[in-house]
Formats: C-alpha cells, sequence, structure tokens
C-alpha cells in the first residue's frame, strides 16, 4: 500500500514511521521546504521522536506526494488547515483517500475539519478521521494503544481501521464523525486546565475536571448535532491520561507553564481550540463554564505580562467554584 504523509511535525514523522516501519508500506513524508521540522529530518535523518527509516521517501514536492498515492494522510496544525487545501485541491485529487491524523477545530468558523475538506470539495465518503489516546515517545518504545478511526462512510472507516491496525495501535470503530471530531479537539483544552491546576499545586482537582469537562464536551456534542455519549468514548474522555496527566502532553505542559509565567515554546492545539469552542458555545446558547475558563486564562488573564502567572491563572479556574449549585447531571 503506497501513503504519502503530509506533514512531518512530531505526529507526521510518527505516522510515516509507524506506516513504513511496522506496517511495512511504501511512505512518501511531505513538507514544505524551509520549515524547521522538514529541514531538521533532511539535514540529520531524524528529530527528537523518530528515525527517518531508509524505506520512507521525504520530499517537499507536494505534487509529488499526491499523485504517488492513494491514501493521503494529514497532520499538519489544524489551524493552518484550510490555507493548505487550497494548495491540494490545486492538483487532481478527485479519487484520494484523505486520512485527518489531527486535532482542533477552526477557530474563525467554528468548522470541524473534515467539514473544512468537504467546502473544498473532497467527497464525503473520501474522508477518514484518526485521533484517541497515545504519545510517540510510547509507540516508539513498543507501549500499545488504542485509538478510533471514524468517517461519514462505514466502508471507509473499516478499511482504513483493517489496514491500519497493529499490535501496536488496536482501533475501534467510531460511530459519530461530528462527537469524534469534537470530542477529539476538546480534550486539548482540558489539558490546559490539568496544566494550570498542576503548575498551581490543585492536583486534586484533576478528577472533578474530567467529569465536568467530559459532560460539558458532551453537551456540545449534543447541540451540534452529535450523540453525548461521544464524549465518553476514546476521542474524549480516552484520551484523559495522555492529555491531562503525561508529562509528553504538550496543552498540559502549556497550562503548567503558563501558571508559572512562563511561555511553552511548541505547539499547543488547545489554545485556539479554547476559542473557537467558546465562540460555538456563545452561537448554541451553551453554557461551558470549564471552556470559558480556559478561554479566559489563555486570551484575557495575560499571565505572561502580569509577573503573577499562577494567581491570575487559578482566579480563572477557582471563579468555576462560585458558580450556583446544582444537580450534577
Amino acid at each position: 500500500m503506497k501513503i504519502s504523509v503530509l506533514g512531518c511535525g512530531r505526529w507526521g514523522s510518527f505516522i510515516a514511521w509507524y506506516q513504513a516501519v511496522v506496517l511495512k508500506n511504501e511512505v512518501i513524508n511531505w513538507g514544505p521546504e524551509g520549515e524547521y521540522s522538514y529541514e531538521v529530518l533532511k539535514n540529520t535523518g531524524k528529530n527528537e521522536y523518530v528515525e527517518l527509516d531508509g524505506s520512507i521517501t521525504l520530499t517537499c514536492d507536494l505534487e509529488y506526494a499526491l499523485m504517488k498515492s492513494d491514501i493521503i494522510v494529514i497532520s499538519i496544525s489544524s489551524q493552518g488547515l484550510r490555507g493548505f487545501m487550497k494548495k491540494i485541491t490545486a492538483f487532481d485529487v478527485k479519487d484520494k483517500i484523505f486520512v485527518l491524523c489531527m486535532k482542533g477545530i477552526e477557530e474563525s468558523t467554528g468548522k470541524r475539519l473534515s467539514e473544512i475538506l468537504l467546502e473544498n470539495g473532497i467527497d464525503k465518503d473520501k474522508i477518514a478521521v484518526w485521533v484517541g489516546p497515545g504519545h510517540i515517545q510510547a509507540f516508539t518504545q513498543g507501549i500499545p494503544n488504542c485509538m478510533v478511526v471514524d468517517s461519514y462512510s462505514p466502508e471507509l472507516k473499516k478499511f482504513i481501521a483493517e489496514n491500519f491496525k497493529s499490535n501496536l495501535i488496536r482501533f475501534y470503530y467510531g460511530n459519530d464523525i461530528i462527537g469524534t471530531e469534537i470530542g477529539a479537539a476538546a480534550k486539548n483544552v482540558l489539558g490546559i486546565a490539568a496544566g494550570v491546576l498542576d503548575g498551581s499545586g490543585y492536583v486534586s482537582l484533576k478528577g472533578p475536571l474530567m467529569a465536568r469537562g467530559a459532560y460539558e464536551v458532551g453537551k456540545l456534542i449534543k447541540a451540534l448535532g452529535g450523540e453525548f455519549t461521544s464524549a465518553y468514548g476514546l476521542a474524549h474522555l480516552g484520551d484523559y491520561e495522555t492529555t491531562l496527566f503525561s508529562e509528553y502532553s504538550h496543552n498540559r505542559r502549556y497550562g503548567e507553564m503558563m501558571a508559572h509565567g512562563d511561555r511553552f515554546g511548541k505547539l499547543a492545539e488547545g489554545v485556539m481550540t479554547s476559542k473557537a469552542l467558546k465562540e460555538l458555545g456563545d452561537r448554541y446558547g451553551l453554557e461551558l463554564p470549564i471552556t470559558n475558563a480556559v478561554y479566559e486564562a489563555c486570551f484575557l488573564s495575560n499571565p505572561f505580562t502580569s509577573g503573577n502567572g499562577a494567581k491570575d491563572c487559578m482566579n480563572v479556574i477557582l471563579k468555576l467554584f462560585d458558580r450556583e449549585t446544582k444537580s450534577e447531571f
């Protein structure tokens, strides 16, 4: 099987490694010329996560990557997807299968990532999403995990899951693409909140954060037309360990450093996702207190310049305790 992976950051490079080394597929890994992640792989043959296997073709030629494979896996920053799709659809890709291995909501529109592909003319039966728990550092040590594949097409999600599975990754079929995408994106927002708790010494509150967070996300999923219970599946609650607790979690680390008044220099998708989800909540008249608190901490309390990061962040989170008493469900 020929696979092209577009993106060579941490997940893109891992997916290329997984497809080539574990699944023994023919793999092309694309990155834009001059971009840091691509140049590191080009110049050193490895990054901090994986070593570029000799069977993988590394290229900055987008047309080559698109035309040489039937399955295209995209793993880039979610906020750059719409502009990237304009470049992709400049070529004849009507027969290609697209698998989105990325988590986020478009900040400017509130659109799910699969919706962006639909709006760029990709057939809905050729779109799948691959999400769920797992850290590259664990996978490359041979530590397995479970993930989920979802799609508008039952046939496609089964095809992808069956052909991408291994002893390292057990796949489940998703049955609610709205819930799968919203849940996967929203867990990054909860990860930032968990990091703030860690950085402020309120670790015991991560239990209530998990319970109330999943309930909040379930309400949003239901309002958008998905299944409430999707928030309790692998895409969201099932990903909490790797997002709310792991030392490898970028979003948890972002929140932890923000609480200390420090900047985290790597991508934390939950920052812009908090803004997108807040606007969706406002649009649908939903009460999303945790989402709104993370948004306020990231965009309004300005912990990086106040000189009192932990206090500012925790004041935002602790305001949740001032809300009126209500039934849990």
